[in-house]
């Protein structure tokens, strides 16, 4: 028989624990819940989870710091649960390295729904362009570190990027040559539904671009299909 998948909980609140552990399950899932982030280290050296679903607000490190941290260090898929009403942390947290978020309160049904879709989107891609299999990306040029999130340019010199920046270049390596739709990119990105980010990603397409030097009138690396989206237009060598 399969093994199951695994979740690890990682929340400060004993019910919340309680609740999503045996509701996971229930549902299939082996489940292990943490308060803090000194017992999700301590559960990640001794397990090897499919997917963290972390609370933002935390005692000591907070759940930003956590999803920061756990991101340089690997690609697990990681779900923040928010109880703030604010969209800048849940933006912060998404440009930190989290798959999604789920605002409290939450129905258990919509939080596996999205586990689930999470880790559907992890497996969809090529064994080849597996995030723990896939080290750089080069194209054109540019070589992208994938554990670093470092982009260096043809000439050498090392190009910052921010959180969105990276995710959005990571989407468009791994859909060379091929058209997406702004919904296409932002589903790739975000795996949630498009919210404020809808009317945002033209404006990230603009950051990226200059980033990329490829922000003239005719941009010859990402360009826009008219009517469609963006496509990048290289050809992309993973290495693993």
């Amino acid at each position: 028989m399969p093994t199951p998948d695994s979740v690890l909980i990682v929340d400060d609140d004993a019910e919340i624990r309680t609740l999503l552990t045996e509701y996971f399950e229930r549902n299939g899932f082996r489940a292990l819940a943490v308060p803090d982030g000194r017992g999700m280290r301590a559960a990640l050296k001794g397990s090897h989870p499919d997917i963290v679903i972390l609370d933002l607000m935390l005692p000591g490190e907070d759940g930003l710091a956590l999803c920061r941290d756990l991101r340089s260090q690997s690609n697990l898929p990681i779900l923040m649960l928010t109880a703030r009403g604010d969209d800048t942390d849940r933006i912060v947290g998404l440009e930190m390295g989290a798959d999604d978020y789920v605002p409290k309160p939450f129905h258990p049904r919509e939080l596996l729904a999205r586990v689930k879709s999470i880790l559907r989107r992890a497996r969809a891609l090529p064994e080849n362009l597996q995030p723990d299999r896939v080290r750089a990306f080069r194209f054109a040029g540019w070589t992208l570190d994938v554990p670093t999130r470092t982009l260096t340019a043809p000439d050498d010199v090392l190009v910052d990027l921010s959180g969105t920046e990276f995710r959005l270049l990571r989407t468009f390596l791994d859909h060379p040559n091929r058209t997406l739709t702004r919904d296409q990119l932002i589903e790739l990105m975000l795996d949630r539904d498009a919210g404020p980010f809808d009317r945002a990603i033209d404006v990230q397409v603009s950051r990226l671009r200059h980033r990329l030097r490829d922000s003239g009138k005719e941009p010859v690396l990402i360009k826009t299909v008219r009517g469609q989206g963006y496509v990048l237009a290289a050809a992309v060598e993973p290495v693993s």
